[in-house]
């Protein structure tokens, strides 16, 4: 049984830090609470430092039994022994990607366009990433999907990941759509008590779809 096909849960994205100590701290923090991924993302540090944070958080990841993604850096993920990598336009040959790594987790950055989910599945994406559904403060973006993407999205039999400003409140409303993932940054990392915001979201995902 690989990775993808049991997708399921709360999929945490690193925050932006000050320096390699805060975000180790930060994420060790969360990691008790059983997130289904954590993905690495870090567009401001150098290679070098992007390497030495990807390393240790492997080994956090290792030790709470967490797969870790990476964001935009396949071979990066390749070299430390990650889970997987997160690609999303410009981050490179998707199909060129999987053939060189068969047994990555390899997602994909579909936006809200159903064409470009349509060519991920093809390629050989593990899973489908559509957002923002929400307005957000991560990253600027212009995009705005719809709950109906996930719906559709079903088609390919892929796990659905949903982002962009997701919240314990809005979230129900993706899950009933047919999200298998909610990825999350400042909903977690920026709440008062980032451990218990991340189990909050992880009890979404035991309650029967009516009752969320």
């Amino acid at each position: 049984m690989t990775i993808a096909s049991t997708l399921r849960g709360l999929y945490l994205i690193t925050p932006d830090a000050d320096d390699s100590e805060h975000l180790l701290e930060r994420v060790a923090a969360v990691l008790p609470a059983g997130p289904a991924l954590l993905q690495y993302r870090n567009k401001r540090a150098d290679t070098a430092r992007r390497r030495r944070e990807a390393g240790a958080l492997k080994r956090l990841c290792d030790a709470a039994g967490i797969p870790l993604v990476i964001n935009d850096d396949w071979r990066l993920a390749l070299d430390i022994g990650a889970a997987g990598a997160h690609l999303g336009e410009g981050d490179g040959d998707l199909a060129a990607a999987r053939r060189a790594a068969p047994a990555l987790l390899l997602g994909a950055s579909c936006y809200d366009d159903p064409a470009r989910a349509e060519a991920a599945a093809r390629d050989g994406a593990s899973y489908l990433a559509f957002g923002a559904f929400f307005p957000t403060r991560t990253k600027a973006t212009t995009r705005r999907a719809t709950p109906g993407l996930l719906r559709d999205a079903a088609v390919h039999g892929l796990p659905r990941v949903a982002i962009g400003g997701i919240t314990p409140d809005n979230a129900p409303l993706l899950l009933s759509a047919g999200a298998d993932l909610l990825a999350v940054v400042g909903a977690v990392f920026d709440a008062p008590d980032p451990r218990a915001a991340a189990q909050q979201f992880a009890a979404l995902f035991a309650l029967p779809i009516g009752t969320r």
